[in-house]
């Protein structure tokens, strides 16, 4: 079971990265246009955003960053990338560093409405301190989001699930996810 969710996940990880490379690849201009044209015109599809967060307790500490980009191949359809980062720590328990990178592609059919597919790869460090001598637990771990969301402009917030979310999945306590999504 684990060697087929592997390999489907390599799959989709190749199929995702081509259709990514094709769509941005794809909108060259004329060939009477200049270069620093064409550039122009790509960074204009191009949009940047991401998410930040930070959580602090009576001996508990969440810090994340995440930063993406999406081009915008259409107006209904986007693709990108992101990358992740994230520290937490509960005293006398676990420290644990996540990190890694996702590719993201988002529908908008209606201009208030926006569909996402995100597949998403993270290398998990956890060191469990409770323990005598401290226990290491080192992983790779893969989700594939599934989401919608109400869009206005270049904000969406939404729900997602994570279609490979197992209980035994030490990033995420849960498959549902609710998420807030800027792009700017």
């Amino acid at each position: 079971m684990m060697k087929l969710k592997t390999n489907i996940c390599n799959f989709l990880t190749i199929v995702l990265s081509c259709l990514l490379f094709l769509t941005i690849t794809s909108p060259i201009k004329a060939q009477n246009q200049s270069n620093s044209q064409q550039k122009n015109e790509f960074w204009r599809n191009v949009q940047f955003g991401g998410g930040l967060g930070l959580g602090i307790g009576s001996g508990y500490t969440n810090i994340m960053v995440a930063p993406s980009g999406i081009y915008n191949i259409n107006p209904y359809v986007s693709m990108g990338l992101g990358i992740q980062y994230s520290y937490v720590k509960q005293s006398d328990l676990f420290d644990s560093h996540i990190y890694g990178g996702s590719l993201i592609s988002l529908f908008n059919p209606i201009p208030e409405v926006q569909l996402s597919a995100e597949l998403e790869q993270l290398r998990v460090n956890n060191t469990f301190t409770e323990a005598t001598p401290k226990i290491k637990d080192n992983f790779w771990n893969t989700a594939l989001f599934l989401g919608a969301g109400y869009r206005n402009q270049n904000v969406t917030i939404g729900l997602r699930y994570n279609i490979l979310y197992r209980e035994s999945n030490y990033v995420y306590s849960q498959g549902w996810m609710p998420f807030v999504r800027v792009y700017f």
